[in-house]
């Protein structure tokens, strides 16, 4: 085919994507887009490539190195098997192998069944699921058949355009650094695709299994044993509530039901539309819980229809979890994340105390990401447990988990406001079943011994630790230039620059009103707070991120997303144990927040959009 775009480098890109790619409509997206001489489109797709981010790969399934495919799937897996075999190049090493899964999504058996031939072609053992799982067990198999490392093949709470790749180490954890730059270095040394990478004939090699039987009972197993048998007994079995459940059109529906068997919960009434995996996610715009009422419009329906007082729903690949209850007054309320990190991380100690009587709670943490809450601070200071921060995202979380286990020490609960939640190292990541089934004893065990709903529980832990108000929401934003000149001019905001720094933060927001104590910023590693005015907690100019804490005890971070378009913010206000006004405080902080977006992110002049609920 003869093509000229008139750049050399695009040029020897399309050539090396019509000989490399096998797959005839991938192959045939890019001949199609050459003929039109759609340069613009090929540049956008051929000249970047999708990279390790928050959440390993994950882009929209098309054609082009900037995407989701089997081409670039098979480019990851040859890359990261190359790496493992430097990592562990002993026979016995590579004979732990590695484990796959997949989610409900458009390919992602087809991803898996890829990276699968590309290991096995490596004489590296495989354990493939044989049918979709949530994402906890693979990070789970990893850990209990000792293997090299993981791959889940999932978008998550994604648009149903989309796909993704998630890597986890041999500690079972999500890569960090400085694994995920080695691998994408690997990658772009192992970019043509071998022969066998594509021949699925492989799949019937004496070294692939089948973890599935094994690592299900053993989870169960596991689950059951974190959950203290008295309340198993005495309040589950016997409890008058009921449970809606939503699997959003994801995979959790079987692992939830059985979650619920093992802790003799009473069953879960499920919302038939999404109970099972549908990879167009019908009946909802965003299929991530994560998004409020909006994603649960179907689940209160079917509360309402059979007297459930309590909802709670998975994302699609069950990882996450939400929750909502009625109140007295037959309103639902959607807890958030940092409300249910609250609560869980408060479940964690109880559970903790009813098993293990006797310890002492000195070596016991609790550990969330530094855009969450800080109740679980709070908490720990009060009840005498250690409180660890982290940056964002469950890999860094799981990360410092397997450091202060190898030191002997007891990690109880992480949990991160993006209603990701770690109850127990059983799973080293985020974990939706197991959320689910201890929000659910928790919700049992209230209405036995204490006749109390969830909410009631929450306000009894804010007038034992201090209030905790959060506000935390989102703009969309599809240029990615347009990001950078925000935060840019929020860096040179400041009134007279400061010799000892290159940038020039704002030192008020809301004209003087709220004056401005301290600034860190981890995209250039900038805290005003230490005394040398760098970062304590890693930095990356990848991505940006800037936290400002007030005079009045508020904190707000702004940042962008790590997988997909957008600029988040959080904010909290925390008051001390005693303080009642917490009406005062919540509208404080929402007058602190309007003023933040439309001073620093100006949405109308950046032409951002706001969050739909």
């Amino acid at each position: 085919m003869e093509f000229d775009s008139g750049s050399a480098e695009l040029n020897q890109r399309i050539a090396e994507w019509l000989r490399w790619d096998k797959n005839e409509k991938t192959l045939e997206e890019v001949r199609e887009l050459a003929r039109r001489s759609e340069w613009k489109v090929l540049g956008d797709r051929l000249l970047q490539r999708l990279t390790f981010g928050t959440a390993g790969l994950r882009g929209v399934m098309q054609a082009g190195f900037n995407a989701m495919n089997d081409l670039v799937v098979i480019q990851s897996a040859q890359g990261l098997a190359k790496y493992l075999l430097q990592c562990y190049p002993s026979a016995e090493d590579r004979s732990r192998g590695v484990v796959l899964g997949y989610d409900g999504r458009y390919n992602s058996k087809r991803f898996a069944e890829l990276s699968a031939c590309v290991f096995l072609h490596e004489n590296i053992p495989v354990w493939l699921y044989s049918r979709t799982v949530a994402t906890p067990f693979v990070p789970f198999a990893v850990l209990e058949l000792k293997c090299l490392a993981g791959i889940m093949v999932t978008a998550s709470h994604n648009p149903k355009e989309d796909n993704g790749y998630k890597v986890y180490w041999t500690n079972s954890a999500q890569i960090i650094p400085p694994h995920d730059k080695n691998i994408q270095t690997s990658i772009m040394e192992n970019l043509e695709p071998l022969e066998s990478s594509w021949n699925l004939e492989l799949l019937l090699s004496d070294k692939l299994n089948d973890p599935y039987d094994q690592m299900v009972e053993l989870y169960f197993r596991k689950l059951q044993a974190n959950v203290p048998q008295p309340f198993i007994r005495d309040y589950n079995a016997a409890s008058p509530l009921r449970f809606v459940y939503s699997a959003m059109h994801g995979v959790g529906y079987p692992f939830v039901v059985k979650a619920f068997e093992c802790a003799r919960l009473p069953a879960v009434v499920a919302v038939p539309e999404q109970r099972d995996p549908d990879p167009e996610f019908r009946t909802v715009k965003f299929p991530n819980p994560e998004e409020g009422k909006s994603s649960l419009v179907l689940s209160m329906q079917l509360a309402n229809e059979t007297g459930c007082d309590v909802i709670l729903a998975n994302d699609p690949d069950a990882d996450r979890l939400a929750c909502a209850e009625k109140d007295a007054k037959g309103e639902w309320r959607v807890f958030s994340g940092n409300e249910l990190g609250a609560l869980l991380g408060w479940w964690a100690i109880r559970c903790y105390r009813e098993q293990y009587p006797d310890r002492s709670l000195s070596d016991c943490y609790l550990i969330a990401s530094t855009v969450s809450s800080k109740m679980c601070r709070s908490i720990a200071n009060v009840d005498g447990l250690n409180f660890i921060e982290t940056l964002t995202g469950f890999k860094w979380m799981g990360n410092k988990s397997v450091e202060l286990l190898s030191q002997g020490k007891t990690v109880l609960f992480a949990f991160e406001e993006a209603i990701g939640f770690m109850f127990s190292p059983t799973v080293l990541d985020k974990d939706g079943v197991s959320a689910a089934c201890h929000l659910a004893t928790m919700a049992c065990y209230l209405r036995a011994t204490s006749n109390q709903s969830l909410a009631d529980k929450l306000n009894e832990l804010y007038d034992i630790y201090g209030f905790h108000c959060t506000l935390a929401s989102y703009h969309f934003c599809y240029e990615p230039p347009v990001m950078e000149r925000i935060f840019k001019r929020i860096r040179n905001m400041g009134p007279a620059r400061d010799a000892q720094q290159d940038e020039n933060y704002p030192q008020t927001v809301g004209a003087g009103r709220f004056k401005i104590a301290d600034v860190r910023d981890l995209t250039t590693g900038y805290d005003s707070s230490q005394p040398d005015g760098r970062a304590v907690l890693p930095t990356s100019k990848s991505s940006q991120m800037i936290t400002f804490s007030f005079e009045n005890g508020a904190v707000v971070t702004l940042r962008t997303s790590g997988t997909e378009p957008k600029i988040k913010y959080y904010a909290e206000m925390c008051a001390q144990p005693g303080q009642r006004d917490w009406n005062g405080s919540k509208a404080t902080l929402r007058e602190m927040v309007d003023c933040i977006v439309e001073e620093l992110l100006q949405p109308k002049e950046n032409n951002l959009t706001p969050r739909s609920d």
